[in-house]
C-alpha cells in the first residue's frame, strides 16, 4: 500500500475551522482546537437561540399589552379573554404594536371590552 500524505487536506480543514471562528476572542480565533470547539458551542448557541427568540418576543408582546390594558382599567387575561369571546383575531404581536404605536385605537377596544363587562 503506498503512503498518503494528509498534509493539505487537515490543512483545508483547519483553515475551514478558523474562518467560521474568525472575530471570536483570543485563543478561540488563533487556535485549531479551541476554535473548533467555540465554532461548535457557538453552533449550539445560535440553534437554540432561534428558540428562544420567539419565546422573548412573545414575552415583550404581552409585557406591552398589559401595560396598555392596565391603564385603560382591566387586565391583560380579561382582555385577551373578551377578545377570543368576540372573535376578535388580532394575535398578541399585533396588540403589542397597536399598544405602543397607536394608543387611541387600543383604548378605544379597551373601552369596547369595558363596556361588555360592566
Amino acid at each position: 500500500m503506498t503512503r498518503v500524505k494528509r498534509g493539505s487536506v487537515s490543512r483545508k480543514r483547519h483553515e475551514k475551522s478558523l474562518k467560521t471562528a474568525s472575530g471570536f476572542v483570543g485563543a478561540g480565533s488563533k487556535l485549531f482546537r479551541t476554535a473548533n470547539q467555540q465554532g461548535i458551542k457557538a453552533l449550539s448557541y445560535a440553534y437554540s437561540d432561534r428558540k428562544n427568540r420567539k419565546r422573548e418576543f412573545r414575552r415583550l408582546w404581552v409585557t406591552r399589552i398589559n401595560a396598555a390594558a392596565k391603564k385603560n382599567g382591566i387586565s391583560y387575561s380579561t382582555m385577551i379573554h373578551y377578545l377570543y369571546k368576540n372573535q376578535v383575531c388580532l394575535n398578541r404581536k399585533t396588540l403589542g404594536q397597536v399598544a405602543t404605536l397607536d394608543a387611541k385605537c387600543f383604548s378605544a377596544l379597551a373601552q369596547a371590552i369595558c363596556t361588555q363587562i360592566s
